[in-house]
């Protein structure tokens, strides 16, 4: 069972959710176009052997999903409120960061999907180990992440700032 407290606030420029509203919108309004759709289908006959039948049943279960995802998204954002400009590693802000043993400098928002669907900026979640990792630090910090082969990074944040979009 999911509960509010366990639900994340996300934070969305106002262009990424008027992006995602109006998915959301078109997605309720088609749904009578699936529902007809199954409909047809289902009247084509035997249903154990009715790809079609099985198919539009799938996509409704795939969109009904994301309905619901969408609608808790946009339930939970934070619009417009931009992150302090504290040197603070936060969801909504740009991190650079520098790889122990590397000398180039990388930059990623650090955000969920939805948020950075449009930019050019890789975007890396809060949830990802490298977003856990870095939630919380400040310029200089360096902390240590597990990589899926088992061994240990370390990653200094040399600057975090408030994502423009």
């Amino acid at each position: 069972m999911v509960t509010v407290s366990d639900t994340q606030v996300t934070w969305l420029t106002q262009e990424a959710y008027g992006r995602l509203k109006q998915e959301l919108d078109e997605l309720i309004a088609n749904r009578p176009v699936l529902a007809e759709k199954i409909n047809t289908s289902r009247e084509e006959g035997d249903l154990k052997e009715n790809g079609g039948y099985h198919a539009a049943r799938e996509e409704q279960g795939q969109k009904e999903a994301r309905i619901r995802h969408l609608q808790e998204l946009l339930r939970n954002a934070k619009v417009g409120e931009a992150p302090r400009n504290d040197g603070l590693a936060e969801p909504g802000k740009v991190l650079t960061i520098r790889y122990e043993g590397d000398d180039q400098d990388e930059k990623f928002l650090l955000a969920t999907r939805e948020e950075g669907a449009e930019g050019e900026l890789e975007v890396y979640s809060p949830e990802s180990p490298l977003g856990k990792a870095l939630l919380g630090a400040k310029e200089g910090e360096t902390r240590s992440y597990e990589l899926p082969n088992g061994s240990t990074q370390k990653v200094t944040l040399v600057k975090a700032v408030p994502y423009s979009g």
